[in-house]
């Protein structure tokens, strides 16, 4: 089976190393830059305790050359997607199905059908529509992703903790391509939850990472300093108490209480997460897609979110000052 992977970041290269290495697909990856060199010349890497992998796999930062694929997993930050998805149409064809393994909100995650409300858009993560008119809804598996790792150098990733992926059709059945799918990433490693309700999954993880990412990325703080002071654990309680009230409204209601969800971060230790991660390295801050996003569906659906409100704008006023979240547009 043809295997696209697109973003041979962390996430990306623990899958298309993990695929390639099995045997169970002809993998080929989309990268750029210094990633793209150290692909073709050292082949791509992966460490994970004490296993070390290393294989070689069709790499072009042209998608025409690598050409349609059977499955094309897209694994690149969410502020990135709207500008590439309308250069990804080369890999797409009409039977290709789309696996978004990223972080916070996906652009179709509001445009579902039947979920109480008149399905709409995210302009914070969709701002132009190019995504929802390049990435077909009906060819697009849900996906929640489970796993720490880091690149430490261009084609060599670590990875830390977990192989899981939830994954499911947005509309909540349980499909012949999502077993399809789910069985070949299970032949290569990964652990694959079938999900019948993939969209509170993604909301579930979502629900965590809205807060502790943006406050680690302005503080500095891994996750276990962040839910041991008690102020800040509070605030991240406020936040995940609006967005439990949007979730309900939206057709994902979670069933936990903030303090359980800390006492779950906690065991995690001194954990740093993506966003504290892309500060460090001077890459652009995933803000919309983990944030944005719940501030724009609060206001479309009414919800007042005052301590998201407070997170969201002082973590892009450091974004602006620090040059990684672009400025106002005139």
């Amino acid at each position: 089976m043809k295997v696209g992977i697109v973003g041979a970041g962390a996430i990306g290269g623990c899958i298309g190393i993990k695929l390639a290495a099995s045997g169970a697909a002809a993998v080929s990856v989309l990268a750029r830059g210094k990633t793209l060199a150290a692909l073709r010349e050292n082949g791509w890497r992966l460490r994970s305790g004490n296993e070390c992998l290393s294989v070689h796999v069709k790499a072009d930062d042209d998608p025409g050359k690598i050409g349609v694929q059977e499955i094309l997993i897209i694994a690149v930050k969410g502020n990135s997607l709207p500008e590439l998805a309308p250069n990804l149409k080369p890999m797409i064809g009409p039977e290709t199905v789309l696996v978004p393994a990223m972080n916070g909100v996906p652009w179709w995650f509001c445009k579902i059908d039947s979920l109480g409300f008149a399905p709409f858009s995210l302009k914070s993560v969709d701002p132009s529509g190019k995504i929802e008119e390049s990435l077909p809804l009906a060819q697009t598996l849900g996906c929640a992703v489970h796993m720490g790792a880091s690149c430490l150098e261009p084609g060599l990733v670590q990875h830390t903790i977990g192989w899981d992926l939830m994954m499911g059709e947005p509309s909540g059945e349980i499909s012949e391509r999502l077993d399809r799918v789910s069985g070949l990433l299970e032949r290569a490693g990964l652990k694959i939850k079938r999900s019948s309700d993939v969209r509170n999954d993604i909301w579930y993880k979502l629900w965590g990472n809205m807060t502790s990412n943006p406050i680690s990325a302005i503080t500095g703080a891994t996750l276990a300093r962040i839910v041991d002071d008690p102020i800040v654990r509070e605030f991240s309680s406020a936040m995940m108490r609006e967005a439990t009230a949007i979730g309900e409204r939206v057709g994902c209601r979670i069933t936990q209480s903030p303090e359980d969800r800390h006492a779950i971060t906690r065991t995690l230790g001194d954990f740093k997460t993506s966003m504290l991660q892309d500060v460090e390295a001077g890459r652009a801050m995933e803000l919309d897609t983990l944030v944005g996003a719940v501030r724009e569906m609060g206001q479309r659906i009414g919800i007042p979110t005052p301590n998201i409100d407070v997170i969201f704008g002082l973590t892009r006023l450091f974004g602006r000052v620090h040059g990684i979240y672009p400025e106002a547009s005139s």
